[in-house]
């Protein structure tokens, strides 16, 4: 099976947005009400956190069935969910702490401490949808 990746398009447009929407699919396959939530690009992927840990809803769900969606400006995306390695965490850590600066402690810090960082989930994009263009 051919591992798909994001394009440059992809990963500047998502990962250059501030905000996205969220879903995860029920057993059924139908999604879940959406959630604001950060994103962030880092060596190639893209990567979400749960402000809330791991007793954030969506990423409870998004273990029990890894697939889902993101929506900004309008694009849809059908991604699947993965755990990240733990050796990327500086990486995404820094991109945090360089898309959201302006948001400070109050924000910021809960997304850099251990409960968000063990809540990371990688998102990568599934085959069957289309990318944005590159240019």
């Amino acid at each position: 099976m051919t591992e798909t990746r994001w394009t440059t398009g992809d990963l500047d447009h998502w990962g250059g947005t501030e905000e996205i929407r969220i879903s995860t699919r029920r057993s059924d396959g139908t999604l879940r009400a959406f959630v604001p939530i950060w994103i962030v690009a880092a060596g190639g992927n893209l990567y979400v956190r749960s402000y809330r840990g791991t007793d954030g809803a969506w990423y409870r769900h998004a273990l029990e069935q890894p697939d889902g969606r993101i929506r900004t400006d309008g694009i849809d995306r059908d991604v699947h969910f993965v755990q990240p390695s733990p050796s990327v965490r500086a990486a995404i850590d820094t991109a945090y702490r360089t898309k959201y600066p302006r948001y400070g402690d109050r924000y910021l810090r809960p997304m850099l401490a251990d409960a968000a960082v063990t809540a990371t989930l990688q998102l990568d994009p599934q085959p069957e949808t289309l990318s944005l263009p590159t240019d």
